[in-house]
């Protein structure tokens, strides 16, 4: 089982976005607890995670590790809210996690991009590569939590998109 870990930062329908798209991978037994990082506390999106059993956190730097902190689990997905999972990532990230060693540390999900420069914006996240955490990568806890180096991320045959709402 993994945590999801979910910034907030377009506001509840987002978040209720991303969330209602774990709800498989609930039923699944691959999710088994959300943790929603907010900059500020906010009513609308308390009242969002109470509602889905999510554990809220309030984080002013929006970091993940706080996140990591309240996590139950020890693989974590960063995700945004208003990402997406899409078709067959239940089945990645659940083979991923069962065969990889933790010493593997960061694994990486495709964002579908849209637009005239959706190229060029996937080959400059390609070469960034490296060592920052960013939503769509599943990392081991150690990585957040003691900071351990997690070198290239290991590229996963999943892809994550943005909710067409919020372009």
């Amino acid at each position: 089982m993994i945590s999801v870990l979910i910034r907030v930062g377009h506001g509840p329908e987002a978040l209720a976005a991303t969330l209602s798209s774990l709800v498989p991978a609930v039923a699944a037994g691959l999710v088994g607890d959300a943790v929603i990082l907010a900059r500020e506390p906010d009513e609308a999106i308390a009242h969002v995670a109470d509602a889905a059993g999510a554990t809220l956190v309030t984080t002013k730097d929006g970091t993940w590790r706080r996140g990591a902190e309240a996590a139950r689990r020890e693989w974590l997905l960063c995700l945004d809210d208003g990402d997406i999972p899409q078709e067959g990532w239940i089945r990645v990230l659940d083979r991923f996690v069962s065969v990889s060693r933790p010493e593997r540390g960061v694994a990486r999900l495709r964002h579908r991009q849209s637009g005239p420069f959706s190229g060029i914006v996937d080959a400059v996240r390609g070469l960034a590569g490296g060592s920052t955490i960013r939503a769509g990568d599943l990392v081991h806890r150690r990585v957040l939590m003691e900071g351990a180096k997690a070198g290239r991320p290991v590229r996963l045959a999943a892809m994550i998109e943005r909710d067409p709402a919020l372009g």
